[in-house]
């Protein structure tokens, strides 16, 4: 059985992340850290993770940026892995991850759904193909009403992926309203969508001549990031010190 600590055990991810492992035979949260306690948890929650002394095998953070460096501190500390969900990072707190990573095992993903990170690997591929054969490449996201980030980071993580398996040699384009020419080969376009209630929705395309290839992920709910996390966790305990991603994950199955 492995024992989690929720770090972020209020938020709504964690709340889907705690009621997911209370049906799993695998896996169990032993403590909750979060600022805010409604008492309703079926676990010990802690304002402070200096103040969480129980005894795990892994950390879950879904939480906010400004949380983080405490965190990696703590679970340097405990020498506890930690699968870190959260996202928007700054350079310095990016900088302290890897540094703890010289020590413990971290787990860092902009997106933790297995389809994501699936569509993520088939990208390379695709791209080493597609990319020297002169296909156009364009990422459209859609988001409800609600999201605060654009484009979001599921969407740079796709492009990046991309942009990867093509030696960066893509530009990426966010808008196009302040110029009027002809699109650039090289040009990786970045739409975002936000309105109503859209679930999170990312679309790739590939464009050739007389030829239209889409690849296609829908996010219906919180359960498929909560169900990549759980997984990642389960993957992470016991792992030695570095920096994992959910390829990582993938490989394993």
């Amino acid at each position: 059985m492995t024992r989690i600590i929720m770090h972020g055990s209020s938020g709504r991810m964690g709340k889907v992340i705690a009621e997911m492992v209370s049906k799993n035979d695998n896996a169990e949260i032993v403590a909750g850290i979060d600022v805010f306690d409604d008492g309703k948890s079926d676990f010990p929650v802690f304002a402070d993770p200096a103040s969480c002394d129980v005894e795990a095998d892994v950390i879950i953070d879904f939480s906010n940026a400004a949380a983080v460096d405490k965190l990696l501190d703590y679970a340097v500390s405990r020498s506890l892995p930690v699968v870190l969900c959260t996202t928007a990072l700054g350079t310095e707190t990016l900088d302290h991850m890897r540094e703890a990573s010289k020590e413990i095992a971290i787990l860092k993903s902009a997106n933790m759904s297995l389809g994501i990170n699936t569509i993520i690997s088939l990208l390379g591929d695709a791209t080493k193909v597609l990319s020297p054969a002169g296909y156009d490449i364009e990422i459209v996201e859609r988001h409800h009403n609600q999201k605060l980030d654009a484009p979001s980071g599921t969407a740079i993580a796709l492009a990046d992926a991309i942009n990867e398996a093509a030696d960066g040699q893509y530009e990426y384009i966010y808008d196009r309203s302040q110029k009027r020419e002809k699109r650039d080969k090289k040009e990786l376009g970045i739409s975002a969508v936000r309105a109503g209630t859209i679930p999170g929705t990312h679309e790739i395309i590939f464009a050739g001549p007389d030829e239209l290839i889409e690849i296609k992920h829908v996010a219906y709910s919180r359960s498929i990031f909560a169900n990549g996390a759980i997984n990642a966790a389960l993957f992470l305990a016991g792992k030695s010190a570095g920096i994992y991603d959910m390829s990582d994950v993938i490989a394993s199955y």
